[in-house]
């Protein structure tokens, strides 16, 4: 038996590369090591590092969210993660791709029309233009919302002053002994009483804004991203032939969208549980976000003249937006 020089794994004399580490096994192999040959302490990766290797073997190492001591299964070598390291790999991800073939995507594509989206059998009599997967780079923003406003509840104090006159009137005459015969209810008019009311409503985010400039149409306006699924982005992971698109917009830029995006969506939840909305005051922060590489089918239907875009998230597996 021989022995690899570099993580000492015992190997077959005729072997021409380790099993477990990869390393080339020179002529005559090496001597029995007496322990792996493992750091003293842990290699502190470099900022900016998106790719771990042992630095003992020179396995590959895959690092989990919120560990700062990854240590290497095949040699038991270590890497810490620390301050801008950690960072900047933390920052980067994607999704895997589920939705893996354009008939299961199309597919997806028609369960959603057959809801009425268009009307039944937009499907069939759709022509189907151009069909694609990209990896699409989102901005994904941690946001916290708390607006507050005012409302009118001229009707809801109405009805419910009439409601109660009501209810006292019966209950007196059914007290008094009238068993039958018609109640005569009073509306009295005047003003309704305390018509202004306050409300308060919060929100929590993962609020994904497209980090393309030029590709606005895919902007999400409430979605958001199975990002529990999320891992870190591995260029190998990307199906052959899939282009992965750059971004051009910066996280500034990113952070100020979204803060109008959320704003925008807190005042639509305001408006659609009150009417008559007034005052509307909606407070936003942002905190540090991460790029996210996510797995996009893009369709373009044509149908009586008129397109319609389809975009399917190729991870979750549902419909990401649609442009009539």
């Amino acid at each position: 038996m021989i022995y690899c020089v570099k993580c000492g794994t015992g190997l077959p004399d005729d072997a021409k590369f380790c099993a477990k580490c990869g390393t080339p096994v020179a002529a005559g192999g090496g001597t029995a090591p007496t322990a792996p040959a493992t750091p003293s302490s842990p290699t502190l990766a470099a900022a900016g590092v998106q790719e771990l290797k042992c630095p003992t073997c020179g396995a590959p190492i895959h690092p989990t969210f919120g560990e700062m001591i990854i240590n290497c299964d095949y040699c038991g070598g270590s890497v810490t993660l620390g301050g801008d390291g950690w960072k900047q790999i933390n920052k980067h991800t994607m999704l895997s791709l589920k939705v893996t073939s354009q008939d299961a995507a199309l597919k997806i594509v028609h369960e959603f029309l057959d809801q009425g989206f268009l009307h039944r059998h937009a499907f069939e009599e759709s022509k189907l233009v151009e069909a694609k997967l990209s990896y699409v780079p989102f901005w994904v923003l941690p946001a916290a919302a708390s607006t507050t406003y005012q409302y009118q509840a001229v009707a809801t104090s109405v009805g419910t002053t009439v409601g109660t006159i009501a209810a006292a009137s019966l209950l007196g005459s059914a007290l008094s002994g009238n068993r039958g015969g018609t109640t005569v209810v009073p509306i009295f008019g005047g003003p309704v009483v305390n018509p202004t009311r306050a409300e308060t409503i919060s929100g929590q985010y993962e609020y994904p804004v497209v980090a393309v400039k030029s590709m606005t149409a895919y902007q999400p306006k409430d979605y958001e991203f199975q990002l529990g699924d999320r891992a870190f982005f591995d260029k190998k992971s990307v199906p052959d032939g899939a282009p992965i698109l750059n971004g051009d917009l910066g996280e500034d830029a990113a952070r100020f969208a979204a803060k109008a995006y959320v704003q925008q969506l807190q005042s639509e939840a305001a408006h659609k549980k009150h009417s008559m909305v007034s005052n509307l005051h909606c407070e936003v922060t942002i905190t540090e976000g991460e790029l996210l590489h996510v797995p996009v089918w893009y369709f373009l239907f044509e149908r009586k003249g008129e397109k319609t875009m389809i975009l399917i998230d190729g991870h979750a597996g549902r419909v990401l937006r649609t442009v009539p």
